[in-house]
């Protein structure tokens, strides 16, 4: 799927959806706050006129056509509620992932830590699970924290993975967590030119560094993997080279694989 906007007015995007989500959250809080006041005044008013119909009665009958307020803003709170905004569903569902450090040890298999925390396939789904769960900085010394396509698990034996690799990003202890957001977004709204070619991204944290890495398919396909490491980088405006590492040689070689791929 081709891209539909330039990462520049997607970034524009993504400020305006943050900037959206507080106001939401600003008005929302307001509209608590009246709620309360006003069911306040209401129950005061009761208090004071036990009878509500007493003040219609001695006003005489309204005349056709006319609306009483109260009546009109509890039907129009009526309808307010009634309103239910339907779910934006994305083209793929996502999974959460954790490898939790605390149940890591040397003996263990890689990867028999790893969990699957939470599958979502709406945006708002999305938002709500990100807003609720910690960001690389708030992440513990050697976890790791994925999300991936559905059904596609993040190891390298997984059948979709084996034939694949990866791009790496590092940053310095607690700099990542704009590059994950936009990482993110980046992955569940289809900005990929070689969007099939994406398995996933997970975000490591070790030591002084964290780590994102985004997994691919096809590590022989060139053109797929360089297209995909240059628009990555431009979106997160990442200055230094990034390289791309085959899994084969990673299994292979460990620590010791090359880059085969760099931009």
């Amino acid at each position: 799927m081709g891209l539909l906007i330039t990462f520049g007015q997607f970034k524009e995007q993504i400020k305006i959806k943050e900037t959206e989500e507080s106001e939401r959250k600003s008005r929302e809080k307001k509209m608590g706050l009246e709620e309360n006041l006003k069911s306040m005044n209401i129950n005061e008013e009761e208090n004071k006129n036990p009878n509500p119909n007493t003040k219609d009665e001695e006003d005489g009958e309204l005349e056709e056509g006319e609306i009483a307020g109260e009546e009109d803003d509890t039907t129009s709170s009526s309808l307010k509620k009634g309103v239910v905004e339907q779910p934006h569903p994305l083209e793929h569902s996502w999974t959460f992932w954790f490898d939790n450090p605390s149940a890591k040890s040397k003996q263990a298999t890689w990867g028999s830590s790893m969990r699957p925390i939470y599958t979502f396939s709406t945006i708002e789904k999305f938002w709500s699970l990100y807003n609720n769960i910690h960001h690389p900085s708030k992440l513990p010394h050697g976890a790791d924290f994925h999300c991936f396509k559905h059904k596609i698990e993040p190891k390298w034996e997984d059948p979709v993975c084996a034939n694949g690799g990866k791009w790496t990003v590092s940053f310095s202890k607690g700099k990542s967590d704009t590059s994950w957001l936009y990482t993110l977004l980046a992955l569940i709204g289809e900005q990929f030119e070689y969007g099939d070619e994406i398995c996933g991204a997970v975000v490591s944290v070790r030591g002084k560094l964290e780590k994102i890495a985004l997994w691919t398919k096809n590590a022989a396909n060139e053109t797929a993997q360089m297209s995909i490491g240059k628009q990555w980088k431009e979106l997160l405006d990442y200055n230094d080279t990034i390289g791309f590492i085959f899994h084969d040689d990673a299994k292979k070689l460990d620590k010791g694989a090359k880059n085969r791929y760099t931009v």
